[in-house]
């Protein structure tokens, strides 16, 4: 039996509501958990840099936790523990009413699928974006660091200003790959049941069994919001 196709049944209708609704709320949560990822990335990176050797173990040991457990069992966690060991009061805020926080689809940003898959992905992100800023550190010049203090400049003031810049610039092709995968791995967010690409996806070929339709559909979104990704941070470095 050959394979029917019928564009019609995901481009039209419902499907195509439940796929435009998707693509924002990954959208959504690639910015969200991007930000994340920076700033994890970041002050990870500076703690590693510190005199004090307790902080420094610390801080390897919940990068090497992070990197050799799978993303899936760390949404999974940040789903079903993290959030119920939130302060009562922010739990209540953040499940109450905020209608400017709604994207389509019904998908609040305080939701507990969204701030799981946020946290989750982005934090999962930006202990691989650390490591990428360390071994960008480790070819700058050590003679960087000394110019840096011989003109009083704080570790911090000389991380952000002479070392990160430095850094960034010689492991940004890596760099650009880990946000490339963040992007990717927000479609495993669909395990905790935030309403993205593919969880629509999924959601359409349950709806009229257009399975094939939904996830090329699916596929080539992703693909556009890549190649888009890629050229804006290839665009940043030029610039």
């Amino acid at each position: 039996m050959g394979l029917s196709i019928d564009w019609s049944g995901v481009l039209t209708g419902q499907p195509l509501h439940w796929l435009l609704s998707g693509l924002v709320v990954t959208l959504a949560i690639t910015l969200v958990a991007s930000g994340i990822a920076t700033a994890i990335a970041v002050g990870l990176t500076a703690l590693r840099l510190s005199p004090v050797t307790p902080v420094r173990l610390a801080t390897q040991a919940g990068i090497s936790l992070i990197r050799n457990t799978p993303l899936l069992i760390q949404l999974l966690v940040w789903y079903f523990v993290g959030f119920g060991l939130l302060p009562p009061a922010l739990k209540a805020w953040m499940t109450g009413d905020h209608p400017w926080s709604v994207l389509p689809g019904q998908v609040s940003l305080f939701a507990p699928e969204f701030a799981a898959s946020a946290w989750g992905v982005g934090l999962f992100i930006g202990v691989f974006l650390s490591e990428e800023l360390q071994a960008g550190l480790n070819a700058v010049a050590p003679g960087q660091r000394e110019a840096a203090a011989s003109q009083g400049l704080s570790r911090w003031d000389t991380l952000a200003s002479i070392l990160l810049p430095q850094a960034l610039r010689n492991a940004y092709q890596p760099v650009v790959g880990q946000y490339l995968n963040l992007m990717k791995l927000t479609s495993i967010t669909c395990s905790i049941g935030l309403a993205e690409i593919t969880y629509q996806a999924r959601q359409v070929e349950s709806f009229n069994s257009h399975a094939f339709e939904a996830f090329a559909v699916a596929t080539l979104l992703y693909l556009a919001i890549g190649f888009i990704l890629e050229r804006l941070l290839l665009a940043g470095r030029r610039a």
